[in-house]
């Protein structure tokens, strides 16, 4: 695997000052950077907890977002981001995973096949330098990067509390739209979507996927990555 070190402008183009904020001031990736130049970015992510409702859900947005030219975007963790990423590649989609270890270390190590076929035929993308130990705050930090680089994020399944709740607030700080499943907004069985609602965040209904595209840019003039 070879590992190449980038700041985020080469991958992305320039920052304005709100991306620039929290912005890792290091990536490393492994794969085909190129990747990122090849369509809108979106997020899929939601709880490791997975129901087999949420699973399926997120598997039929990553598949029909991915055959549409969308790249799909998630974290390696267990549930929403394996189901999301194994979706994107059995219909031939482009998928990114942003993680929260550095790129010699896999977490969790059931998904070590998959993040070296994504290293190898995709891209892995971290902000966490090769050898540094993994502590629990390093994955708050990983949703972060995944907002920043994404053009928008999609939560499929989450409790009060998850963790990857901190990828939508940090989402909407970016201005990039934030989906919701409706389901989850209309059951009032969660205090997260609410929450998330009062700030702009999106409700979808799995049927309204156009929808989510016209709030994806068309070009993003990022900068040629340096090799």
């Amino acid at each position: 695997m070879t590992v190449r070190t980038f700041i985020p402008e080469e991958l992305l183009g320039p920052l304005n000052e709100v991306e620039r904020k929290n912005a890792p001031s290091v990536l490393y990736a492994a794969g085909d950077v190129g990747i990122l130049e090849r369509g809108a970015r979106v997020s899929i992510v939601g709880t490791r907890r997975a129901s087999k409702e949420g699973s399926i859900q997120a598997s039929k947005i990553a598949s029909t977002l991915a055959s549409k030219g969308v790249v799909v975007v998630s974290g390696l963790a267990e549930g929403i981001d394996t189901a999301a990423h194994e979706a994107t590649l059995a219909v031939g989609g482009r998928t990114v995973a942003v993680i929260g270890t550095p790129l010699n270390t896999c977490y969790p190590k059931k998904n070590a096949a998959l993040q070296a076929r994504l290293a190898s035929e995709h891209l892995v993308i971290t902000q966490f330098p090769p050898g540094r130990p993994t502590s629990p705050s390093d994955f708050p930090m990983r949703n972060r990067t995944m907002a920043l680089l994404s053009d928008a994020t999609m939560i499929i399944e989450a409790g009060d509390g998850s963790g990857t709740l901190h990828q939508g607030w940090e989402a909407l700080r970016l201005g990039r739209p934030l989906f919701l499943p409706a389901q989850a907004c209309e059951s009032g069985a969660l205090s997260w979507p609410k929450e998330f609602l009062k700030y702009g965040a999106i409700p979808f209904a799995p049927d309204q996927l156009d929808m989510v595209l016209e709030y994806l840019p068309e070009s993003r003039g990022a900068a040629s990555p340096s090799f």
